[in-house]
């Protein structure tokens, strides 16, 4: 920072500004700088937003001379301290949120000394840098028109500070900023279409924030909580027609190990763990777009042919897990079958780790049950519907607020309390199967969805998180096994939100149930499903697709450079063409009536000569044409105070118009006669 109390040289060849016009451009940079950090709030330090605030209007009590502008050893003080708090806030000053603070904080104290023209140039340029990394933090839909009012304020803004003299109007400024956007838009749209996308999101920064969607552990209560969200966790688009509700099973993490509270999911993803299966029936193929969760998990129907992408491995137990965390939205394409066959046996390792029931000194009551239901089995297909029999007529309850459970979290659900979510029965289930000697694994992830027929996809939300069983039968091999559609059958066909209305707020509710709310929240998420997909989803591959259908063969990026540069060429040419080259203002209110009163003293037959002001032609008339003199010359006269006179500063706008009205009255009640037609008579 640098302070600069004398006028820019700008300024000085214009004039010394008068105190209001320099507080009314203060005031245009002060707003400007103070929206950017407005678009901020949430995502820095609430002390940032303040000090900017407090920055700000103690910038506009030094102008008005009610304060002191700080000193050089005060300013320094501020910057190491708000470097200081940066530091001890985010222990870095690299990063998306670590920076912008540090520049919000920087720009604000810039702005106390914006006392120069070319000050509050840094300042708007501030917050043009601080609307910048707001686009790289959140890029949704909703925040589109904020980022371009902010984008045309900020020109407004600079368009103000460029030229403070009360002649620019502010609605003439504005006028300038929208056209100077709008000259800008063309070169943005090429950018957007042609300039070369670095693989790998060369934009996107961690977001570092905290982490949604299911995880790689279970326990009771985990999926209740997280169904009471109606955040979307991904859409999907079908080729063709989707599958029946009750097959709409998006696998998520397959969890193996249970310590008797908790199921978790081994760190080698189950890599190694498994068998082959053959698909079965009918193969759906679709897209989907994944919104971000801070997770590794890429979801799929139940169960996914292969991996949709490089980064991505298919583990064993049919998991997609990805190398990165899912920090933006992610789009792929992939091909389900909802019914599939064992190809071989389940390998010893698998059968050991699918086989272990937890700590026997937990959950001994359920260990009891298990070895008597299987007593009485034949078979283990016998012992599956034998413990779903038990589920079915034990006066189980399906609830999103179960109580609370002790260590022996099994006992405590089939014993005592019965009540419970999709969590509690998918992972007693598992429990009774392994005690009983049938190998068993929980899976978690999402079943059902919501139809939008405006967008034509399926919108699964983080409310239809579910988990269910999968128990290995010879001959058949992993079978899925959903207990919960004992207890709750009609959760299989119906959202949660459906099925269990008070799980919403009464908000949420209405949304949900009045149909013209219902359609207006299908249009605005298919609004954001489109901007997702067409504008934050395009990739290099859509670019070379539009080179493709623009008649390039095999189209790369040495292509889309030569677009770009052309387009740019082309752009520029036009620009020129329309706006650099010199051409004649247009003629004002006066301007036109006096060229009226030239016109009509000329077919009188005194033409002005090009050379002759408005006294000179009045001389030239009277020797001309001295007849018209007496009615000419007080008109000529009028003219020549309007335009050159001397108008005092007290003469107001609206008189000197309602002097031109007159004027122009008096030039279309002039009636000179021509002089042809005298000569006739």
């Amino acid at each position: 920072m640098s302070a600069s109390s004398s006028p820019d040289r700008s300024q000085g060849r214009a004039g010394a500004l008068s105190p209001q016009q320099d507080l009314r451009a203060l005031l245009w940079c002060a707003g400007a700088f103070l929206a950017a950090v407005l678009l901020h709030v949430g995502r820095i330090p609430l002390w940032a937003s303040a000090t900017a605030a407090l920055c700000a209007a103690w910038t506009v009590a030094i102008a008005l001379r009610r304060m002191r502008a700080p000193g050089r050893i005060l300013k320094g003080a501020l910057a190491l301290v708000l470097v200081a708090a940066v530091i001890a806030v985010f222990h870095t000053l690299n990063g998306l949120a670590a920076g912008t603070t540090l520049l919000a904080g920087m720009g604000s104290f810039k702005l106390l000394e914006a006392s120069a023209r070319r000050d509050r140039y840094i300042v708007i340029g501030t917050a043009l840098f601080l609307l910048l990394a707001a686009c790289l933090s959140e890029q949704g839909l909703l925040y589109a028109p904020l980022y371009a009012a902010h984008a045309w304020l900020c020109c407004w803004a600079l368009a103000i500070v460029t030229h403070p003299e009360s002649t620019l109007g502010n609605r003439a400024a504005g006028l300038l900023a929208l056209r100077s956007l709008a000259l800008a838009l063309p070169l943005t749209v090429l950018g957007f279409l042609f300039f070369p996308r670095i693989a790998g999101s060369f934009w996107a920064f961690p977001s570092g924030g905290a982490t949604t969607g299911l995880s790689d552990t279970m326990s009771p209560g985990a999926i209740s909580d997280l169904s009471e969200s109606l955040a979307p966790a991904f859409r999907v688009w079908f080729d063709g027609s989707p599958p029946p509700p009750a097959e709409r099973y998006w696998r998520g993490p397959v969890l193996h190990h249970f310590d008797g509270f908790t199921w978790s999911r081994p760190p080698f993803h189950g890599s190694s763990f498994g068998g082959e299966s053959v698909p079965l029936g009918r193969a759906y193929r679709y897209r989907i777009t994944l919104e971000p969760s801070s997770q590794h998990w890429w979801f799929a129907l139940d169960t996914v042919d292969g991996s949709p992408s490089t980064a991505v491995r298919l583990t064993t137990d049919h998991v997609l897990v990805s190398e990165r965390a899912v920090t933006e939205p992610v789009t792929y394409a992939a091909v389900s079958h909802t019914s599939v066959r064992a190809a071989g046996s389940l390998p010893f390792a698998a059968r050991h780790l699918d086989l272990d029931p937890g700590p026997s000194d937990r959950n001994t009551r359920a260990y009891a049950l298990a070895r008597r239901l299987r007593s009485q089995a034949p078979s283990d297909g016998a012992f599956v519907g034998a413990v779903l029999g038990f589920f079915r007529g034990g006066g189980f309850e399906y609830t999103l607020t179960p109580p609370q459970l002790g260590a022996d979290s099994i006992d405590d659900f089939l014993f005592s309390t019965r009540r419970g979510f999709c969590g509690h029965y998918a992972s007693a289930f598992v429990m009774l199967m392994r005690a009983g000697g049938v190998p068993a694994r929980v899976v978690t992830g999402y079943l059902g969805g919501e139809w939008n027929p405006i967008g034509h996809y399926l919108l699964v939300r983080e409310s239809d998180a579910h988990a269910w069983a999968e128990v290995w039968l010879e001959g058949h091999g992993w079978t899925r096994v959903d207990p919960t559609a004992v207890v709750a059958p009609e959760r299989l066909t119906r959202g949660i939100v459906d099925f269990l209305p008070d799980a919403t707020s009464a908000p949420e509710r209405l949304l949900l149930r009045v149909p013209w709310l219902v359609s207006a929240r299908q249009g605005w998420d298919a609004a954001n499903a489109w901007w997702t997909n067409r504008v934050i989803g395009f990739s290099l591959n859509n670019q070379l697709s539009i080179l493709h259908r623009l008649g390039f063969a095999a189209p790369r990026t040495r292509e889309l450079i030569w677009m770009l540069a052309c387009g740019i060429g082309g752009w520029l040419a036009v620009t020129t063409w329309q706006f650099g080259l010199p051409r004649s203002a247009r003629p004002d209110r006066l301007a036109r009536a006096y060229r009226r009163l030239c016109s009509k003293l000329a077919r009188a037959g005194a033409p002005r000569a090009l050379y002759q002001g408005p006294l000179a032609y009045t001389e030239a008339i009277a020797r001309r044409r001295p007849e018209l003199a007496a009615a000419a010359a007080p008109l000529l006269a009028a003219y020549a105070e309007l335009r050159y006179g001397a108008i005092s500063e007290e003469t107001s706008a609206k008189a000197r118009a309602s002097r031109v009205a007159d004027f122009e009255r008096r030039v279309r009640a002039l009636k000179p006669a021509a002089r042809r037609a005298r000569a006739s008579r």
